[in-house]
């Protein structure tokens, strides 16, 4: 079953091309264990050249043991592995420990990536963890975008990431892993409800399931799928804007567009400067909405990372600061 959805979500979302190189990103987890499991059976068919990526971030004393069995793993199914160690602990000084790593992970692949000529990573999320984020995103308050939840794949600085087991169930994983007689490692501090996903996957969940709807996971992992298909069909339109428009929205078009395409424009600006849309949040938006609508000429919106608007005559230009606060 687990393979035929893989096969399914690979069709309609045309993942992966015949004859390339794919990075498969493995924790040791039973999602990315059985990812590799997964597009090891379908290699041969897909004339697929795979590639194991693991990072260590030494935020377990055990860890070193998650690297030897990814390892292992790899040798026995013939595929080669590059691992790799980042003290995360030690490099995060501000912002959470999960952004951190999260960024330390990625940068890796990426380095391997370009190492190895790969364009197309793979990554284990599931149906269960796409149910997950799209609750965490409303109870943090999200806009369409963040609705979408995690995407089958999306582009990334260059490369493709992909995600073939998203819509697989977690018991569906588990029992594939089963068949395949392979006990993947288990992190105990999913297990601890001291972060905000394990929260809302350990109580509040099977809270909704019991009490209000027992589909509650089908039924957000389908408002991620109506969501993006309506972000898509905005941001392509958005996107012809942005590309005639450049860092300077005149404001004759920005009254005139649907607050929809005007805000999307406002994050491809920023996006298109900042290189990616981090904590750039609804009261970000807002804000320039004032900035067009409601302050003078010459008044200035300081944005997250470097980046400001200011309001000029006929525009709303967009800038990176420099340190003393001169735009580059």
């Amino acid at each position: 079953m687990l393979l035929e959805h893989v096969r399914q979500g690979i069709r309609t979302h045309r993942l992966l091309r015949c004859g390339e190189t794919v990075i498969i990103g493995v924790s040791g987890g039973p999602d990315s264990v059985a990812l590799l499991y997964a597009l090891n059976s379908l290699k041969k068919d897909l004339r697929l050249n795979l590639h194991v990526a693991h990072l260590d971030h030494m935020l377990r004393p055990d860890s070193e043991k998650d690297r030897i069995f990814v390892q292992g793993l790899a040798l026995k199914l013939g595929i080669p592995c590059t691992s790799a160690q980042v003290n995360v602990k030690a490099i995060a000084r501000k912002g959470s420990l999960e952004e951190v790593a999260r960024n330390a992970r990625f940068a890796f692949f990426f380095r391997l990536a370009r190492q190895l000529k790969a364009r197309t990573i793979a990554l284990g999320h599931n149906f269960d963890d796409q149910a997950e984020t799209v609750l965490m995103r409303i109870l943090r308050g999200s806009g369409l975008y963040g609705l979408t939840g995690i995407l089958p794949q999306r582009q990334m600085c260059g490369f493709r990431i992909i995600r073939p087991l998203i819509g697989c169930r977690r018991t569906e994983i588990l029992r594939f892993l089963k068949t395949k007689r392979v006990r993947p490692r288990l992190d105990a501090s999913n297990l601890e409800d001291i972060y905000f996903r394990n929260k809302v996957r350990r109580q509040l969940i099977p809270l909704l399931e019991k009490k209000y709807n027992k589909n509650i996971k089908e039924v957000l992992c389908n408002l991620a799928q109506s969501a993006g298909y309506d972000y898509d069909y905005l941001l392509k339109a958005a996107r012809r804007l942005s590309d005639t428009m450049g860092s300077r929205l005149a404001l004759k078009k920005l009254l005139a567009l649907h607050p929809s395409l005007r805000r999307l424009l406002y994050r491809l600006t920023i996006a298109r400067l900042q290189g990616d849309l981090r904590r750039i949040t609804f009261t970000h938006t807002r804000e320039i909405d004032d900035l067009v609508f409601l302050r003078p000429v010459n008044s200035i919106v300081d944005l997250p990372q470097g980046i400001s608007a200011t309001k000029k005559r006929l525009a709303i230009r967009f800038y990176r600061r420099k340190p003393h606060g001169k735009s580059l």
